[in-house]
């Protein structure tokens, strides 16, 4: 390589691997950093125009001292915006965050799964890089040979190694048929791939069927991703269907509401969470009575280090109620909740409102949800098509 660094290759499971600005992005179908988003109970109580009593003049001091000291041209566009994303950065919470129209616009097309052609890679942080988590079956990529583990490293020979997940998704997303060149880093070594990108087919959720078990892998929780799966649901009686196996790896969240239609399946008008909040105090969100047909049967949850958020919630409740069977790895530990706000401009502020707590009144944010049978996923037996968290769910 021509710049001089160090690849570590520290830890080999999926689902325990350090995850720091990002859950999860998908060239061409979207799980994490956009989908680890719950829109939460307090935006109707946070609209309108809201008085400050902060004193901003220092503000215009400097920007008084720049527009008359400055050595070249001043944006005072870019300027603004800038100041906007300061303010919120010096926060310092990762899930709240200020994006300009531009970027809003990419949040909300990922959040609903319409991010065009791309060549169908997971990927999220994991110790330090940008890595492959998977490789979505009948596209480019898996097709080409990457695999699961390896170091996004350049992208049309520009090196991103150092880039956001977000921001290598945008790079490797564009028109049909256009190609794009992808060098990865594995075992220390630099690999590259030449790929034509493709339209991919975003679902939310979908359904396979082993003898009597149903198998529903939830992708993550769209806007209608509880409404499908209840119709999913509502045919397992005429399939003969006793046993269920949900599957939320790699499932960074979404829509809360969705969550709830997923648990009114099993949870029958009972207390889903309790979101607690400095300003708003507290919350519980029940779900719908009269939908628990699955509620007495046998269920397995399958989750790893990237199910988080609306995910966790949904697992979460699960466990609590004794509903479901939690096996593979611990989750990621997001036990907060954020709210949009759409800004007159087009950006769009996210907000962190409030933590969640499970129905046992158990904080998951930095903890995660531990399984109860822990069942570890490897790079490599992703890479070598192995599943043994599938196949513990199965046996059980």
């Amino acid at each position: 390589m021509n710049k001089k660094i160090e690849w570590k290759e520290k830890k080999t499971s999926l689902g325990n691997a350090v995850i720091i600005s990002a859950i999860t992005a998908i060239v061409g179908i979207v799980i994490g950093a956009n989908w680890n988003n719950i829109v939460g109970n307090f935006s109707p109580y946070l609209g309108g125009n809201v008085k400050s009593s902060v004193d901003w003049s220092s503000l215009d001091e400097v920007y008084d001292r720049l527009e008359v000291a400055y050595n070249g041209e001043i944006s005072v566009d870019k300027v603004i915006d800038g100041a906007k994303k300061g303010m919120v950065d010096a926060l310092g919470d990762t899930y709240t965050t200020y994006m300009n129209a531009e970027k809003s616009a990419d949040f909300y097309d990922d959040l609903h799964g319409n991010v065009g052609s791309g060549v169908g890679v997971e990927m999220g942080l994991r110790d330090g890089y940008v890595r492959v988590l998977r490789t979505l079956p009948d596209n480019p990529a898996r097709a080409a040979g990457v695999l699961a583990g390896d170091i996004i490293y350049k992208i049309d020979d520009e090196e991103v190694w150092s880039s956001s997940s977000e921001e290598i998704a945008k790079k490797l997303r564009g028109e049909t048929g256009t190609k794009v060149k992808l060098t990865v880093v594995r075992s220390g070594k630099e690999i590259s791939f030449e790929m034509t990108r493709e339209e991919i087919n975003n679902v939310s959720v979908y359904v396979e069927y082993d003898n009597s078990t149903a198998i529903i892998t939830l992708i993550r929780f769209d806007s209608d991703t509880g409404v499908k799966v209840q119709k999913i649901a509502s045919e397992f009686k005429n399939k003969g269907i006793n046993k269920i196996i949900l599957d939320l790896r790699g499932n960074g969240g979404g829509y809360v509401s969705a969550a709830q239609d997923l648990l009114a399946l099993w949870l029958d008008g009972e207390k889903m969470y309790t979101q607690k909040s400095l300003h708003f105090g507290n919350v519980t969100t029940s779900t719908v009575s009269g939908k628990a047909i699955l509620k007495d049967i046998k269920t397995i949850v399958l989750v790893n280090g990237s199910t988080a958020s609306a995910s966790e919630i949904a697992a979460g409740a699960l466990q609590d109620y004794g509903k479901a069977t939690i096996v593979g790895e611990k989750t990621y530990g997001k036990g907060v909740v954020q709210s949009l706000f759409n800004l007159s401009d087009g950006a769009t502020l996210k907000i962190t409102t409030a933590d969640w707590y499970t129905p046992e009144d158990r904080s998951i944010n930095g903890e995660g949800i531990t399984p109860d049978i822990e069942v570890e996923r490897s790079y490599e037996d992703i890479n070598k098509m192995r599943d043994p968290q599938m196949k513990k769910a199965k046996e059980l």
